[in-house]
């Protein structure tokens, strides 16, 4: 089978290189990729919006599944731009329709959908610059800290939570009336704010079934101790340690099964990844969020984890037997590390040689900011390689994760020294 995901960063190659072990694979393509999935398969310079360009891929090289990666192809209607093209219609995509991607492309959206489904979540209002000042009001009856949310995508950075009331209302202006967030900001969601500690629950569904995957944690603070600017992700663990048989039984019946039977309910064709991002507030799970496609750096810690051919849990999501699959996951514990350029996530520079990858044993790097130029790996991105390696628990992994770091080298290179530190 000619596979093609479309994607550049880490969640891409790690599925590259899970796919890669499949023996149902023959040509493996990356839109647009990078130089980790260069070594493994063949990338193709096309921008994962571009679908006109992606279907003239897809049919000169006869590309017979797609898999996406990222969700700004799928809130823009990538799978719906397949279905309603005679030459694409029978080539399955793997991530939801654009009718149910909005469950991440507004959160107003998926808040909704969590209040007529029952899935508890934490108490809301959106506001847009009409209504300023009800949303000035609104912030008033809420304890701190307080809780921002842009509505639309904003690749991961939209949500503010302050301490202070008066900063509050300044940062509300500021996303209504001076687009802060740009488009994204037009809608302003204000929460009730949960004490808890997050984690990440994911699932796989055709549209009838779904197999939840592996838990995992990520820590998204630049900062140790996670204190700083939020982030893409700076390392991940899985599974988390505190989410019991007794708590991930309440995340499947009160979270995972509403959900699922909210899209048949609600009609919102759905064949991919759901990821919830969840909070443990006492012993009991809220959702955060839904994301419409795996996470990053989750990926690299979950992916790992799937024994099963990846090819074959794929097909059986376009055919809708997903039941039928048994997923076999991986006793043991994995983390990954992100090593990043120095200022991300605020101004970075770019093109710095990357060495070291030879030194690395008993782990997988895995690219996410990263091109290939003239034979040397140069620095593309913020976040550059994730180190992922395995343990009989996640003390033992997170020690792998960081002796291999050690062994890689860029100009100003940063990573996080202390993941696991709450656990």
């Amino acid at each position: 089978m000619n596979i093609l995901i479309l994607g550049a960063g880490g969640r891409e190659h790690t599925l590259a290189w899970k796919l890669k072990q499949s023996p149902k694979l023959k040509n493996l393509y990356v839109a647009p990729g990078n130089a980790g999935t260069a070594a493994i398969a063949k990338n193709v310079p096309i921008g994962v919006n571009d679908f006109e360009a992606i279907k003239k891929c897809v049919l000169s090289e006869n590309i017979e599944m797609v898999i996406v990666g990222p969700e700004d192809p799928l809130v823009n209607g990538v799978h719906d731009f397949f279905l309603n093209d005679t030459d694409l219609k029978n080539i399955p995509v793997i991530g939801p329709q654009k009718a149910a991607a909005t469950l991440e492309g507004s959160k107003q959206f998926a808040k909704e959908f969590m209040m007529r489904h029952n899935i508890p979540t934490a108490a809301y209002e959106s506001f847009t610059a009409i209504t300023l000042e009800k949303g000035y009001a609104f912030l008033e009856t809420l304890k701190p800290p307080y809780v921002l949310k842009a509505d639309g995508l904003a690749a991961g950075k939209g949500v503010l939570i302050l301490n202070n009331l008066q900063e509050a209302k300044d940062e509300l202006k500021t996303m209504l009336i001076d687009s802060k967030f740009g488009a994204a900001s037009t809608t302003v969601v204000i929460e009730e704010f949960l004490d808890g500690i997050e984690l990440s629950c994911f699932v796989l569904t055709d549209g009838k079934g779904f197999k939840v995957l592996p838990t995992a944690k990520d820590y998204k603070r630049i900062g140790e101790g996670d204190t700083g600017l939020n982030t893409g992700g700076m390392g991940a663990i899985s599974p988390v340690p505190f989410a019991d048989k007794v708590f991930l039984d309440k995340v499947l019946e009160r979270i995972v099964k509403p959900t699922v039977e909210g899209f048949k309910l609600d009609n919102l064709p759905y064949k991919g990844f759901v990821f919830i991002g969840l909070i443990k507030v006492e012993d009991e799970p809220k959702v955060i969020e839904y994301n419409v496609r795996m996470g990053d750096p989750e990926t690299e810690v979950v992916i790992p984890r799937i024994k099963n051919d990846l090819v074959e849990v794929f097909e059986a999501v376009a055919n809708q037997s997903l039941d039928s699959i048994d997923l076999e996951i991986d006793e043991r514990a994995a983390t990954t590390v992100m090593a990043v350029s120095g200022g991300y996530p605020e101004a970075y520079g770019k093109g710095m040689e990357i060495t070291g990858f030879d030194a690395i044993e008993d782990a997988v790097v895995f690219h996410a900011g990263t091109e290939l130029k003239e034979g040397r790996v140069l620095t593309n991105g913020g976040r550059v390689l994730a180190v992922t390696a395995y343990g009989s628990n996640y003390k033992e992994a997170l020690k792998k994760s960081y002796k291999n770091m050690e062994k890689l080298h860029f100009n100003k290179m940063y990573y996080r020294k202390d993941l696991g530190f709450d656990l």
